[in-house]
Order: structure tokens, then C-alpha cells, then sequence
């Protein structure tokens, strides 16, 4: 099986822009594809637009760890993401027999080491939280405390004074080598067109103007145009008087080094590294609310990598390959934003999921297809589209 590194071309033309079309989805991301993909499957007559090319944004990264939320205080938030994290290693798989081309997906597990005192009882009490909260049909996952790290080359003693946390729910993908294989899915289907270098700067209830002034009316659209998702849902109703959302800007670096891609992630402090089938390490990322430059990297990423080199000498001397920059869409309420606009239920949202999207972008994109047909999910309710704008007009 291939590895996919790099989006198909693109199909269409830019002349060819229909006058209608049942669903326009802006936005080629992760998000934008998995819907693009479930509404070739539903026969659904789709425009997916992207304003640079599939991917070119947040969902063209480097990093791919698919985390879970902690095992205690269970909620339907995390009921969601459990749900959604198992279910993915079948979608990754079927996406792969379809397109023949590979996902880098591994449910490796998860090192989290404990190097003060006060985390190892409340990494303890979390134990039987996973053994009774980490279960989904017939299977069931993990939340180990233990002493040592299985591999001290791996996840160095020094970072473990207290011993460290292994878990079994965990997993990574390729971020390039998932969307290039839902573009290429997209691609070889009949249902959905994709246009790229298109930018939607107005929306309407049934039209999207773009840039050059062209229209498009649709029975429905998808809004997920990452960070530009939020302008374009807030042209919809009435004012609100703060903005639905924001972008933060993470950098990451990929490192080569002969490394074991059956190694478990490390996680330490909003600290991944994250080895990778084809033997290189992604090491990532920071949070940025203040920024100037989105794309550009700078000594926070110096400060990542100096930091992933002392949790794992394997690291030592490995050569930095990239350094990667871009900008993740968070929800005002930090939540994933989904579903119909109250004033224009025709948009839908599916945008906002900031460090979760890889995870659960398969199942939101069910979720949001339900009125064209789709499964459908129950999602939590902080998700909704109309409670982001509740809380976006202090109602909330």
C-alpha cells in the first residue's frame, strides 16, 4: 500500500462553476473532506471548495496524535470522542481498501510521565475510571500506572521520577497521508466535484457570493473553512457582538532518526512526539492565541525540540527535517461547532475542532449530514452551532 504524501489534483475547472448544486462545502480540511467523502457515499450532488488546495492549511500538518480526554468525569463530550476515536481505525481502513493508498494510522498507546509527586495518585485514581469508562462493544481499553518506561532509550528514567502512565486508547495517523486519501477518494468518485483556489467572501441562506463576484445558490452548505468559518456563519442573523471564534497557531518539526513506529507516543505538558510509519518523529506543538507571522517558526519550537530531546534520547542528534506552522479554528467555546444555523438552517457548520479534529471528523461529518440523508449521531450539546452563537451573544 502507498503512502499518501501529497493532494490529488484538483478536478474541474474553474470556468465549469455550476449555477447550483445540492451541497456546497467550503472548506477542503480534514473536516471538509470526511464530508465531502460520506456525501459521495450518500449520492449527494457536491461542490467542495477549497480557497488554496485540500489541505493546505491546519489539516496539512505533521503531528497526527489521537488523544483521548482523561477516563475520570465522564461526560458526553468524552463518551463522543471514545466513540469516535475506536470507530476511525475501521473508517481508516475501509478508506485505505478503497483507495489503496496509506493512512499511517497506528493505535500505538500513550507514555505520559509523572515527574512530581503530587501526579502519581491522581494518575492512580484515574485507573479505575478507564477500566469501567474506556470500553466500547467488545473492546476495551487501558489506563496503566507504572514504575519504569518500557524503553529508557525511548522515554528517558530522568522524566519519570514518579513513574509514568501508559495507555492503550491512543493512536496517530499521517495528517498528509489521511487527506490525501479522502481527496483521492473524492477524486475517483462521481458524486463530488472539487474546485480549488475559490474563496467564498459572502454567504447567504441559499448563495455564496465568491471573490470575483460569482454565485452559487445550494439546497445546503457545509461551512469548514477553518478559521474563516466563523466570519462567514456570523454574516447569518443578527449581529453578535463577539467574534464565534479565533485561530491558534501551532508549530511542529519532523525529525529523522531510526526510530521503531511501534513506539507509543510521549505526552508531557501540551508536548507530543509522535513516531511515524516511514521512521520519522513529529514533535509538536504550541498554542498561540498572539502571533504575527502564522506560518512562520521560531525559538518556541526551538524550545519543543529541546524539550523532546530530553524526554527521549533516541532523539539525540536526529536531524530536523521541517519545521511546520499553521493555524487551528477554536470555537468561542472551544468546542467543535456543528449543525444548522437557527436563522438559516440550510448552512451547516462543521468547523471549530482546534486540537481534536483528526479524531472525531469522520463522525461530526455523519452527524452534520443527517438532513441530506446521512447515519446521523447524537453529539453533545455544546457542540451545536446555537450554543456557540448563544455564547457568542452573552446569552450563555
Amino acid at each position: 500500500m502507498g503512502q499518501a504524501d501529497s493532494p490529488a489534483k484538483a478536478s474541474g475547472q474553474l470556468q465549469d462553476l455550476p449555477g447550483s448544486i445540492d451541497l456546497l462545502i467550503i472548506g477542503g480540511g480534514v473536516m471538509g473532506l470526511w464530508a465531502a467523502v460520506k456525501a459521495e457515499r450518500l449520492g449527494i450532488r457536491t461542490l467542495l471548495l477549497d480557497a488554496v488546495r485540500p489541505a493546505s492549511g491546519a489539516s496539512g500538518g505533521l503531528l497526527g496524535a489521537l488523544m483521548a480526554h482523561m477516563p475520570d468525569q465522564w461526560n458526553d463530550k468524552k463518551q463522543f470522542q471514545l466513540e469516535a476515536l475506536v470507530d476511525l481505525e475501521s473508517e481508516v481502513a475501509a478508506l485505505e481498501a478503497e483507495t489503496g493508498l496509506s493512512c499511517g494510522y497506528r493505535r500505538s498507546g500513550r507514555l505520559i510521565p509523572l515527574p512530581k509527586p503530587h501526579l502519581r495518585p491522581l494518575a492512580e485514581r484515574r485507573a479505575p475510571a478507564a477500566d469501567e469508562n474506556w470500553r466500547m462493544r467488545d473492546r476495551r481499553f487501558s489506563w496503566t500506572v507504572r514504575d519504569t518506561p518500557p524503553d529508557p532509550a525511548w522515554l528517558s528514567l530522568d522524566a519519570c521520577a514518579f513513574g509514568l502512565v501508559e495507555d492503550t486508547l491512543a493512536a496517530r495517523i499521517s495528517p498528509r497521508g489521511l487527506t490525501a486519501a479522502l481527496v483521492a477518494a473524492i477524486d475517483a468518485g462521481r458524486h463530488v466535484r472539487r474546485l480549488d483556489g475559490l474563496t467564498v467572501r459572502r454567504l447567504l441562506p441559499r448563495e455564496a457570493e465568491l471573490a470575483d463576484g460569482r454565485r452559487i445558490a445550494f439546497g445546503h452548505a457545509i461551512v469548514s473553512a477553518g478559521t474563516g468559518s466563523f466570519e462567514l456563519l456570523a454574516q447569518l442573523g443578527a449581529p453578535l457582538p463577539r467574534p464565534l471564534g479565533s485561530g491558534v497557531k501551532g508549530q511542529a518539526a519532523l525529525l529523522e532518526a531510526e526510530i521503531d513506529p511501534a513506539h507509543p507516543v510521549i505526552f508531557l505538558n501540551g508536548l507530543y512526539v509522535v513516531p511515524h510509519e516511514d521512521g520519522r518523529i513529529a514533535i509538536g506543538s504550541t498554542s498561540e492565541d498572539l502571533f504575527d507571522d502564522p506560518h512562520s517558526t521560531d525559538q518556541q519550537l526551538d524550545g519543543l525540540l529541546r524539550r523532546a530531546t530530553t524526554l527521549s534520547p533516541k532523539l539525540q542528534g536526529a536531524r530536523v527535517v521541517e519545521r511546520w506552522a499553521g493555524v487551528r479554528p477554536k470555537a468561542i467555546d472551544r468546542e467543535p461547532m456543528l449543525g444548522p444555523h437557527p436563522d438559516a438552517p440550510q448552512v451547516l457548520a462543521l468547523t471549530g475542532g482546534f486540537k481534536v479534529s483528526f479524531g472525531i471528523a469522520h463522525r461530526l461529518a455523519d452527524a452534520v449530514l443527517s438532513p441530506l440523508g446521512g447515519p446521523g449521531a447524537v453529539v453533545p450539546d455544546g457542540f451545536h452551532l446555537s450554543h456557540h452563537l448563544q455564547v457568542a451573544q452573552g446569552s450563555v
